[in-house]
């Protein structure tokens, strides 16, 4: 097993190990969704000593709720814990430790699920206090995006960048969230023998260790090619089957990938525009939508949503689209004489 899951599942009491074993290797859920779950878990479970046990432990210091040992909880302390109890401690979660509302969403649905575990699954108990909580609900807004100037210049500023010694791997990568809008994830995870032998298309493995083909078009197969023509002149390559490696010959992390798009945004002058490498991804659903004029429903099997609302708010963004329908009014250039 993962040894950064297996040190989250220590410190969980027997019930909550065996429910987050059960998502792995029953549901197969993916590594770090279960490490999120015991997390949460856990968090949730240490809140809840010093909440009814009335320990004496400042709930302001996370040091110190980090060190509260729950191994000995027992399912009679867990169905003890009562609606309102969950709720303090949602309050808690917002005010305190500032999660905001996809944070909070994440922690209630891994106690929901627990919860659902004890109570249908294994029948240990006939009280389910997580039942009927709503989802903490989203703040509706826009995906912040690039415009297709600002991502061709975004790609220039790259091309340009003579003191780069990854510049055609990070041409590379930045071409692909641009054009195929995946996730980060899905990227520093993708292996050479994931890559079709015509470099017509590509396997990423999603959310949730789902699967999915992403096609790529001539802009993507171009840099693939010029990429990997460099990659072969690394001497020593650790993990032969990644795609994206240092120069050291070792995977790319997800921090290495931030680290690069936030200097390249940054040298391109948009450092102040608040983006991120997820906002690479809201880019190419963007530019698919309303350049491309994908039709929204394709659009969701590219970008791997479960849900067509997911993939929804992407027809909200086109600003420029309701302009030019007002503008196209018959009586828009009618003025007072």
């Amino acid at each position: 097993m993962d040894k950064s899951i297996n040190d989250k599942l220590t410190v969980l009491p027997l019930i909550a190990r065996e429910y987050c074993m059960s998502k792995l290797v029953i549901e197969n859920r993916s590594p770090k969704t279960v490490a999120e779950y015991a997390l949460d878990l856990a968090v949730f479970l240490k809140y809840m000593r010093v909440h009814k046990e009335s320990l004496s432990v400042d709930i302001y210091d996370n040091d110190a709720i980090s060190k509260i040992d729950i191994s000995n909880v027992d399912i009679n302390f867990i169905n003890s814990i009562t609606t309102l109890d969950i709720y303090e401690f949602l309050i808690y979660t917002q005010s305190v430790r500032g999660n905001d509302w996809a944070s909070r969403a994440r922690k209630l649905s891994a106690i929901k699920n627990f919860y659902k575990y004890i109570t249908v699954k294994m029948h240990l108990s006939e009280h389910n206090p997580a039942r009927d909580i709503e989802s903490p609900k989203a703040k509706k807004s826009l995906p912040k995006y690039l415009t297709l100037e600002e991502a061709q210049t975004l790609l220039n500023t790259i091309a340009e960048d003579e003191n780069s010694k990854t510049l055609d791997r990070d041409y590379a990568i930045v071409t692909l969230f641009l054009n195929c809008g995946m996730r980060l994830s899905e990227l520093v995870g993708i292996n050479l023998s994931d890559i079709s032998p015509d470099k017509s298309n590509l396997r990423v493995v999603g959310k949730g260790n789902k699967e999915r083909i992403i096609y790529l078009n001539n802009a993507c197969r171009d840099v693939l090619d010029s990429y990997l023509s460099v990659r072969s002149q690394i001497p020593v390559i650790t993990e032969p089957d990644a795609l994206f490696v240092s120069n050291r010959g070792i995977r790319m992390s997800v921090k290495t990938v931030q680290w690069m798009v936030y200097k390249f945004l940054k040298l391109a002058g948009f450092e102040n525009k608040k983006l991120s490498v997820h906002k690479l991804r809201h880019t190419a659903a963007t530019l698919m939508y309303r350049t491309g004029k994908v039709d929204v429903r394709v659009l969701k099997d590219i970008l791997g949503h479960e849900q067509l609302n997911t993939t929804q708010i992407y027809t909200h963004v086109s600003d420029e689209s309701m302009r030019d329908a007002i503008d196209s009014n018959p009586i828009s250039n009618v003025r007072k004489t």
